[in-house]
């Protein structure tokens, strides 16, 4: 939908990218491996946001001068501008779109196996202190599920911190009021599929 909107897909995941972690530098490479894209489409889309004066472009000595310390690369590095007006504004319609792509996700999750309790936290609910960002319990495919979830990543410019139950394990840690379980449970978040908690509760 955004690669639409913005030109390519590229764009966008860089753009999540940055608005995203708006204190870090990249280099070209490191770019090209974490959103598994073309070094070429990479090189274009840093020069058409660098143009625009969304992302500002550092040399060796820049980023001595920036971090007052020594760089032993001679790299060339890319961070966002923070002095770009419509920073704020990018980050909020990236973020609304993010609800379509966390739909996405929820519904293709729910296709890969027997899952009989999924829940979102983390960086999905706003909840920084959460233990992971999203839990699944059942009989599920993990290969798919750490797959897909590299996909999800690459699209929101986050990692996403997820952990897999079967249910024997969550009944268990359940019972013994597993401190990791509770945390998660206890605090903000979002219940997509239970057939265990209710009965539990009971």
């Amino acid at each position: 939908m955004l690669e639409h909107l913005f030109g390519s897909k590229t764009r966008v995941m860089l753009l999540r990218l940055f608005l995203n972690n708006p204190e870090k530098f990249y280099f070209v490479r490191e770019l090209t491996r974490n959103l598994d894209s073309h070094l070429n489409s990479i090189r274009r889309e840093l020069s058409n946001l660098q143009q625009i004066g969304i992302i500002d472009f550092y040399t060796k000595s820049d980023l001595e001068k920036e971090l007052e310390r020594k760089i032993k690369d001679n790299k060339k590095y890319y961070k966002l501008n923070s002095n770009f007006i419509f920073a704020g504004e990018l980050k909020s319609l990236l973020n609304k779109a993010q609800l379509f792509l966390d739909k996405s996700l929820i519904k293709r999750v729910e296709n890969l196996g027997e899952v009989k309790f999924f829940l979102l936290s983390g960086i999905f609910v706003g909840r920084d202190d959460a233990p992971v960002d999203l839990l699944a319990v059942g009989t599920i495919n993990r290969a798919k599920l750490r797959n897909l979830i590299k996909g999800f990543e690459r699209d929101l410019g986050k990692s996403i911190n997820y952990t897999v139950m079967t249910k024997t394990e969550f009944q268990y840690r359940y019972n013994i009021t597993d401190r990791f379980l509770y945390d998660l449970l206890g605090g903000k978040n979002l219940t997509i599929i239970d057939s265990l908690l209710v009965k539990l509760k009971k």
